[in-house]
């Protein structure tokens, strides 16, 4: 039996990057991974795989709609969908790779296979082939991540019915895409395959999509996307499946019928693909935790304190499988604390200032409290809002749809929030999230020196605007 001081199970963001910092501080460590490549969901079939898509079909989009407008004469425009999935496995293969090399440098030992508890000391792996193999060591984090939420009614075949990890590889391009869902993985991947020609309708439960924000930010993101041609369509519960049994002898694709309701009304749609986007939900079934004893909430998450212990001493989780938003940054951040207090370190995670992004064009990021949160909570706050159709710069690079709030209190001119619709809003955000991790102003936001011409102006402009100081606009 091996043994090491740290043994951390799934190598997702949340995973590698505890072990990556508990082998810098000088731990023995060994990283458990089902998959051949490290990276998780993430890396493999998630985050990395779909940004290279939508950058991808960005650039057909402005090749197609927008370069004649700069002078740019290109003639016809192709799409090459082998070489388009090619690119975005190059991308994955490159990143894969990178997090392995690191590994190696640091001296992680990584084992190959699904892993199980034995004891609250001990775990085995069971490979694809050969024996299985039993480590033990002093300190178990769990990082398994998670995996797609399937409809009990509308299970996932691969064909028709598909996840996330299905619509990153669609060959031929659906002719009819219907995604169940209207949060951010739904939006991105409907977008994708909206700007490769297929007729996307989004189907979301709720009274509007990307629930969590503000309705002036989603009333105008909603116009946004249907612009593109997406179909926007809420307040629409679905249902069932109906396979039509219909083959298109062109395409060879099935044609199937969504089924759902609004108001008692019944609703149908065409798909030839179904993407279910509904949310994912924590992967911890096959780890056996009754032998270690640890416990899980009523959503079969993994049940931690403040400092992500769980209640059994020595055993630990992180990122997806524990309580709060399911998003790779918070997941490193919640690894690295876990890393440092193993080592016996000051380790920190503000889980009230995780940034959210939804990476589709415009994208939509926020932080903190939005206006209609803060109001719903009996908060005095004042809200700047900045236009970029103001920003020299968005009009310079034609990107003018969209706006940057700010929400502070009204009394001490701290910042609670902010939501940005707009061009790389989420590398925008990220200084507002720099502003609120020391609890500044709206007034240290304005007063801090951005450089001109930037997207980044209409962030301080919008700081200008909670006390109604704005330089560039009325």
């Amino acid at each position: 039996m091996d043994s090491f001081d740290l043994i951390v199970i799934g190598a997702g963001p949340g995973g590698y990057v505890c072990a990556f910092r508990a082998a810098q501080l000088g731990l023995k460590v060994a990283l458990v991974e089902k998959r051949a490549s490290l990276g998780g969901t993430c890396l493999n079939v998630g985050c990395i795989p779909s940004k290279a898509l939508l950058h991808s079909s960005e650039h057909l989009v402005w090749a197609r709609q927008h370069a004649a407008e700069h002078g740019i004469k290109l003639g016809s425009v192709e799409m090459d969908l082998a070489a388009f999935l090619k690119r975005k496995d190059d991308v994955v293969t490159k990143l894969v790779g990178g997090v392995s090399q690191l590994a190696k440098a640091r001296k992680i030992t990584v084992v190959t296979g699904s892993a199980s508890f034995v004891s609250p000391t001990a775990v085995r792996v069971a490979p694809s082939a050969g024996e299985s193999k039993d480590l033990t060591a002093k300190n178990i984090v769990i990082a398994t991540g998670s995996s797609p939420v399937e409809l009990p009614f509308m299970k996932f075949d691969g064909q028709t019915v598909v996840s996330s990890d299905h619509a990153i590889s669609f060959n031929p391009v659906p002719k009819k895409l219907v995604v169940v869902g209207g949060g951010a993985i739904g939006l991105e991947l409907g977008s994708v395959w909206a700007r490769l020609g297929s007729d996307v309708t989004v189907v979301e439960f709720l009274p509007k999509i990307i629930a969590t924000y503000d309705d002036d930010i989603v009333r105008n993101f909603t116009r946004l996307l249907q612009k593109q041609g997406l179909k926007i369509e809420v307040g629409a519960k679905v249902t069932g499946l109906r396979d039509s049994k219909i083959e298109n002898r062109e395409s060879k694709m099935s044609t199937a019928t969504l089924l759902a309701e609004r108001d008692g009304k019944p609703l149908e749609f065409a798909a030839d693909k179904v993407l279910v986007a509904v949310g994912r939900r924590p992967y911890t079934d096959a780890l056996n935790l009754a032998a270690a004893g640890v416990a899980l909430d009523e959503k079969k998450r993994v049940q931690v304190d403040g400092h992500l212990r769980t209640n059994v001493p020595g055993i630990w989780a992180v990122g997806d499988v524990v309580a709060g938003p399911m998003l790779a940054h918070k997941a490193e951040e919640d690894g690295v604390a876990v890393a440092e207090w193993i080592a016996g370190k000051p380790g920190h995670v503000n889980w009230d200032l995780v940034p959210a992004i939804v990476y589709t064009s415009p994208e939509v990021a926020s932080v903190g409290l939005g206006e209609d949160a803060a109001k719903a909570k009996g908060l005095a706050v004042n809200v700047g809002r900045f236009n970029f159709a103001a920003n020299g710069r968005a009009i310079a690079a034609g990107v003018t749809d969209g706006y940057v709030k700010i929400i502070a209190d009204a009394k001490t001119d701290r910042i609670l929030g902010a939501q940005i619709l707009g061009h790389n809003a989420g590398e925008l955000i990220s200084e507002i999230v720099t502003h609120m991790e020391y609890g500044g102003s709206a007034e240290d936001l304005a007063r801090t020196i951005h450089a001109h011409p930037t997207m980044s102006e209409a962030v301080r402009e919008a700081g200008l605007a909670v006390s109604k100081s704005a330089l560039h606009a009325i």
